[in-house]
């Protein structure tokens, strides 16, 4: 799979008053690259409302390398650096790109599953699961981590 999962045109509502593009429409870049690719994924809304669950941000951090200009086009990358064994909790490193293939942007988050009815953490559901941990590309330093055993008590 390929690790760009949107490509878009900045728009003059997502310019500053520097004239470049605004700290926040950095995040809302990532987010839609994220949403792109659970859509390819086969994890679009109608499907993610019908398991009853959806993706939760614990973390975002933004580090902001050169600036990106009104009418420029952003790719935007999404590759997975972490992930429980069962899909319930994961990292993404993402890269936002300008049209001249520069590196705009690195955006790194943190997430998991939530249970819409139960208001708790959850595994997403077993095929989408498979599909999350086998096909999204990887960071070189991915990190494949065990579910942790709730049995055990700590002291």
């Amino acid at each position: 799979m390929d690790k760009f999962f949107l490509e878009a045109k900045v728009l003059w509502a997502q310019i500053d008053a520097n004239m470049h593009l605004r700290h926040s429409a950095y995040a809302d870049f990532a987010a839609q690259a994220r949403l792109e690719m659970l859509e390819r994924l086969g994890m679009n809304i109608t499907v993610m409302q019908e398991a009853k669950i959806g993706p939760i941000l614990f973390r975002e951090e933004s580090v902001y390398l050169r600036e990106v200009m009104l009418g420029h086009t952003v790719r935007v990358t999404c590759l997975l650096g972490k992930c429980r064994e069962d899909g319930s909790r994961w990292s993404f490193l993402q890269e936002i790109f300008r049209d001249d293939g520069v590196l705009a942007a690195r955006i790194q988050v943190d997430g998991a599953w939530i249970d819409m009815v139960k208001r708790k953490l959850t595994a997403p559901p077993e095929p989408f699961r498979e599909r999350f941990l086998k096909e999204l590309p990887r960071t070189d330093d991915f990190v494949l981590e065990p579910v942790p055993d709730k049995t055990i008590q700590k002291g």
